[in-house]
């Protein structure tokens, strides 16, 4: 190991990787690989083709990648079981319709998701309704399209969507969005099942007990089971073990109580993703096998019909299936510390690292390279101290400007969290597919910024 090898080791930072030109498999798309030139493809595209094609920063997405993931999840819960795409994390009209094609829900949480799906042709009773605060009008429009089930949150959208069905003709479907006091082992403001946050009906104080006499007690209202979503960015099963044992339990006493047998719950979803080789997700297998157990266990016990499971993975999905690619800018080696890289991009294309202290890793893409490892923070071209896009990683000290680089894993609110800071144009999305790449979301303009300002 030469000396500046032994510098970068001896600095704190991330496990110095073995080769730099690796790309783990466990945080790359299925279709990403390192060429025998040294260029990353996806799909057998260059990245560098791509970036002269459609310029830096995009967001590449591998659409076979995307699809294989939907039948994965879709395969392992079977035909007994609704598997829920989160739109939240990612949605365009193109994934509408990889998702109708591939067999799954969709749920969403804006009148603005709500529009995509349907313009997209998504099948309406194929759609959930999420969202802590829906209005009067969105509830309106969500039961004149016909949703297949709305996701009610509070005491208020009870009567709000009772009006709203009653008024239309017709009886909705509803769930009861419960927590269940199960705090994740997630960052602080992504878990979202312990009672002091703006979720949901608790369990606590008998709060989704009432929610169920007052549904049951409208017409113009189907209560079709529970909800219970505990956090994002979950690796460790037990909470899930947790929260489907106390949803069990609160099916039993709305039996026991009104004699209604709820014949479908909804487990939610939040499990974690690789953007790092540390972390360890788990596989959809082992996550359909594990949450039949437990709902049909608990069941079992309580004398229940097991219920329908649905679950509702977003990011599990489509986070692992894109990388944004951004082209170096200035490399600033900072004596003794590290050595910062600045890309164009920043925090407008992903706020995550900002907002969530999220962890990511980084790879040269245009070209391969034996030099030895400098330890890097990538960052922004934001006027603020914060836009850090990979707090601390490894790149090959004979980085330049000019060269291209990827952030892996980035499929997940990353353009869905995107902004115009600084007046920051949003990047384009980008499919590849069969050896061909076409842009699904364009990149923002100059001109759509303007047409905006009306003053």
């Amino acid at each position: 190991m030469t000396a500046s090898a032994k510098s970068a080791a001896a600095q704190p930072g991330p496990d110095l990787p073995a080769d730099l030109n690796t790309l783990d498999e466990k945080v790359w798309a299925q279709g990403v690989a390192r060429g025998a030139d040294g260029v990353v493809t996806v799909q057998d595209l260059a990245v560098t083709r791509l970036a002269e094609e459609f310029g830096t920063p995009a967001y590449i997405l591998d659409e076979a990648d995307f699809r294989a993931r939907c039948r994965a999840w879709k395969d392992a819960f079977g035909p007994g079981a609704d598997v829920y795409y989160a739109g939240k994390a990612f949605l365009s009209r193109a994934v509408v319709r990889w998702l109708a094609e591939e067999g799954l829900h969709l749920d969403v949480c804006s009148a603005g998701e709500l529009a995509t799906a349907l313009d997209a042709g998504m099948p309406a009773e194929r759609i959930g309704y999420h969202g802590n605060n829906k209005t009067p009008a969105e509830i309106e429009r969500a039961v004149a399209a016909g949703v297949g089930r709305i996701v009610v949150d509070s005491f208020q959208e009870i009567a709000r969507v009772a009006h709203a069905a009653r008024a239309l003709g017709v009886r909705q479907k509803v769930q009861i969005r419960v927590t269940v006091g199960v705090e994740a082992h997630t960052h602080e403001f992504i878990a979202t099942a312990h009672e002091d946050q703006k979720f949901g009906l608790a369990l606590a104080g008998g709060q989704a007990e009432e929610a169920a006499r007052r549904i049951l007690g409208h017409d113009s209202l189907e209560l079709t089971g529970v909800h219970s979503h505990i956090g994002s960015q979950i690796f460790d099963m037990a909470g899930f073990e947790v929260s489907a044992r106390r949803v069990v339990e609160l099916l039993g006493r709305i039996r026991d109580e009104h004699g209604a047998e709820l014949p479908e719950i909804d487990l939610g979803g939040g499990l974690g993703i690789a953007y790092t080789p540390a972390d360890d997700p788990r596989e959809p297998q082992e996550v359909a096998k594990r949450l039949a157990e437990i709902v049909g266990h608990e069941c079992d016990a309580a004398g229940l019909r097991t219920p329908r499971i649905s679950v509702e993975p977003g990011r599990a999905i489509v986070g692992p299936t894109a990388f944004t690619l951004y082209e170096v800018g200035t490399v600033k080696p900072l004596e003794g510390l590290r050595t910062y890289v600045s890309v164009d991009g920043g925090m407008s294309d992903n706020i995550r690292t900002a907002l969530y202290d999220a962890e990511y890793s980084v790879a040269l893409v245009s070209r391969a390279s034996d030099a030895e490892p400098m330890l890097v923070r990538v960052v922004g071209k934001h006027c603020e101290s914060g836009d850090i896009l990979v707090r601390d990683a490894y790149l090959p000290a004979d980085l330049a400007p000019g060269d291209l680089v990827a952030v892996p894993a980035t499929g997940a609110y990353c353009r869905a969290l995107a902004s115009n800071y600084n007046h920051a144009l949003r990047p384009p999305v980008v499919a590849v597919r069969d050896g061909a790449a076409r842009v699904i979301v364009r990149r923002e303009t100059e001109e759509d910024l303007l047409r905006l300002d009306v003053g």
